[in-house]
This record gives C-alpha cells, sequence and structure tokens, in this order.
C-alpha cells in the first residue's frame, strides 16, 4: 500500500489540563504530571490522569449495561474500517430518525455524524446528540458503528436509550470527534482504542484516510 496516495486526517481532540469535559465538570479534566525531568536526572517522564471518557474515546456496553463488553473483547475489524462521513450541521439540537432517514444508511455501514459541535463552543454545554429515535434507527439498520462529534452520543437522557440501543447491539460508539474539516464522503477510519483490561471505554487517536 502506498500511503503518499492517502490524505491523513487526525480527527482526534488533544489532550490538554483545559479541555472540554462532558458538562464542564472540573472533576473529569485530565491532569498531567511532570514525576522527573532533566533537572533531577537524565530522563523525562510524565504522567496522565484522566477518565476513560475524555476527549476522543470508545464505548463498550459495560458503560451502560452490567456484564456488557469491555474494550479487551473488540474486534479490530470493528474500527479499522470503511466509513461514512454524514453532514448533519443543520440539526439545531439533537439528531432524530427524521434526519438520519434520507442519508441512505445500510447494514454494516459506519457513520460519523459531524454536527455544529465541531463549529461552535457548546461541547461543555448544549451540544447535538442523538435521541432515541435517531439510535432505534440507526440499530435497525445494523450499522457497525456510529461516531460524533459531541463528548457524549446522548445528553442528560433519563434511562440512556441511546447508549443501551446502541451498545446493547454491539454497535461501537466514538465519541470526541473533531470533523471541522471533514466534508460529507466516504473514507476509511483507523479507530483503535488503547487496549486497556477489564475497561469500559478507552482513548482512541481516531484518524481518517481517503
Amino acid at each position: 500500500m502506498n500511503m503518499n496516495s492517502f490524505q491523513i486526517y487526525d480527527i482526534s481532540m488533544k489532550i490538554t489540563q483545559d479541555m472540554p469535559v462532558y458538562g464542564g465538570n472540573e472533576e473529569k479534566r485530565p491532569k498531567i504530571i511532570v514525576e522527573r525531568d532533566f533537572s533531577s536526572g537524565s530522563a523525562y517522564e510524565s504522567k496522565v490522569e484522566m477518565n476513560m471518557h475524555t476527549g476522543t474515546h470508545l464505548d463498550r456496553s459495560l458503560h451502560m449495561v452490567p456484564g456488557g463488553a469491555k474494550v479487551e473483547s473488540l474486534r479490530l475489524e470493528q474500527v479499522i474500517t470503511k466509513c461514512r462521513v454524514l453532514d448533519l450541521s443543520s440539526c439545531t439540537d439533537k439528531i432524530t430518525a427524521e434526519d438520519l432517514k434520507d442519508k441512505n444508511i445500510v447494514e454494516g455501514d459506519f457513520v460519523l455524524l459531524k454536527t455544529r459541535n465541531s463549529f461552535e463552543d457548546i461541547l461543555e454545554d448544549k451540544f447535538i446528540y442523538v435521541d432515541d429515535s435517531g439510535a432505534e434507527f440507526l440499530r435497525d439498520r445494523k450499522i457497525k458503528g456510529v461516531g460524533i462529534d459531541s463528548l457524549g452520543i446522548e445528553r442528560n437522557q433519563p434511562e440512556h436509550p441511546t447508549h443501551i440501543k446502541l451498545l446493547g447491539a454491539d454497535i461501537v460508539i466514538l465519541e470526541g470527534l473533531r470533523l471541522k474539516e471533514i466534508e460529507e464522503g466516504k473514507y476509511f477510519l483507523f479507530a483503535a482504542p488503547v487496549n486497556v483490561a477489564e475497561a469500559e471505554a478507552a482513548p482512541v487517536r481516531a484518524v481518517l484516510l481517503r
């Protein structure tokens, strides 16, 4: 494979101590700590402390379902795959089944939902999300996975119906994507998570190839 023939797009959030986090909760902000530097030795070492749902990350069903699947059971072909970016920037509050019905979504698709989240400073506030009807639509289409440019695929929905309907159908969820510069169309997605044992979610360096 000649990588020079591909355009590579990084669609991940940068991890910083002042980055946007879900709900603006201060305890969710990552802490980057330098443990040793060249003033005290011959090496530089640091560590990061953060919630698994910080920034660009992947959810497994254990996140919402007792006894659900963990990151370590994910098959890499679920997240290293062809995908489609769908432009839903016209949505002003949420993504519903009505918004998705004309997007020609078919079985096996991995869809990335581009919304005004990528353009506006709303990630800690009233970001665009997928509602119950939208999740049901995607589940019934038997898609492989769905990604969105918000810090959560749903926003303060009692009982978490969006997560549960998607994760219960073994549909991969990617959250925290950055899609501002990405046009609607077909791409190849690389979104392998860090393989953390026993975890319900994990950080991802998500990349698109075209």
